[in-house]
């Protein structure tokens, strides 16, 4: 069987503003792949793991060349991410449960203020379609109510442009079903609900990602507590806070990239993909 590539792309290219992409059609961080860094905001706070991009297959082992050296357990990730590969998020989503993380969403940015810079968290941003699975990861989990959770079904990423069309064999299907047979697995072990994955499974690739309603989070146990201050409990939850000037901030989750500079991002697909018999792929379309 021919393997199919696995690929996520945007239109659009990087806009070099300390790496930061902006929303009117260049390339967004979210949707390049996985880079973690530490925002050490001392001394305000004791600091977090940012995670922001797909998940692909080099994520696991880019978390664990992150992760050398540091102790990390017990620390909070925030995530901004617009989905990636199933496989490969469940295994980091494993891997941070065994670190005993807490999970939450949120773009780490640098501030410029009258006083000086000061380390943040914006509120606004995005967690969808295999994201998720890594939000629900944390052993306490916190959505702000700016944030987006967003979820759909996984599909086989070669054909989700235009999935009603493509032609579908029976080793296609038996990927699609195997990796959802893992995806259940994940989610139990995580101390997700059943009502995560119906709500997940129910939407397919030729319509919108379903947003999450605060409802919602709550029913599928992706939100353990309503508290910030329990997820990034040096602070007192003071680091989240809503950046109105958002496209003049800096990213910490990268170094400043340049169009030269950026990694080549994969072929579009609109939803999850399965890349081998051995591995499927859940992205978000592109915005």
């Amino acid at each position: 069987m021919a393997l199919a590539t696995l690929c996520v792309a945007v239109p659009g290219i990087l806009a070099a503003l300390g790496g930061l992409a902006h929303a009117d059609g260049t390339l967004e961080e979210r949707k390049l792949p996985m880079q973690f860094s530490w925002v050490a905001c001392q001394p305000h706070c004791g600091g977090w793991i940012s995670a922001v991009g797909i998940v692909t297959a080099d994520s696991p082992q880019e978390f664990e060349d992150f992760a050398k050296g540091r102790d990390l357990h017990g620390a909070t990730i925030v995530l901004d991410s617009s989905g990636g590969s199933v496989n490969d998020a469940i295994t980091l989503g494993r891997r941070f449960r065994g670190l005993g993380l807490m999970t939450t969403v949120g773009t780490s940015v640098l501030t410029h203020t009258a006083q000086g810079e000061r380390d943040v968290i914006d509120p606004d941003a995005y967690c969808e379609s295999m994201c998720v699975f890594l939000l629900l990861s944390g052993k306490t989990r916190y959505v702000p109510e700016a944030a987006h959770v967003r979820v759909h079904q996984i599909w086989m990423g070669d054909r989700a442009d235009d999935a009603k069309a493509a032609n579908y064999s029976a080793d296609d299907l038996m990927i699609v079903e195997r990796d959802i047979g893992r995806l259940a697995k994940y989610t139990f072990e995580m101390g997700g609900a059943g009502d995560l994955l119906a709500l997940s499974l129910s939407i397919p690739p030729w319509e919108e990602l379903h947003e999450l309603s605060r409802e919602e989070l709550r029913l599928t146990n992706l939100v353990t507590t309503d508290a910030v201050a329990e997820v990034l409990p040096s602070t007192g939850g003071s680091v989240m806070q809503a950046v109105a000037t958002k496209p003049v901030q800096d990213r910490f989750v990268s170094n400043a990239v340049s169009d030269e500079q950026a990694k080549p991002v994969a072929k579009s697909t609109r939803t999850a993909e399965a890349l081998t018999p051995t591995a499927s792929v859940a992205a978000a379309p592109a915005q």
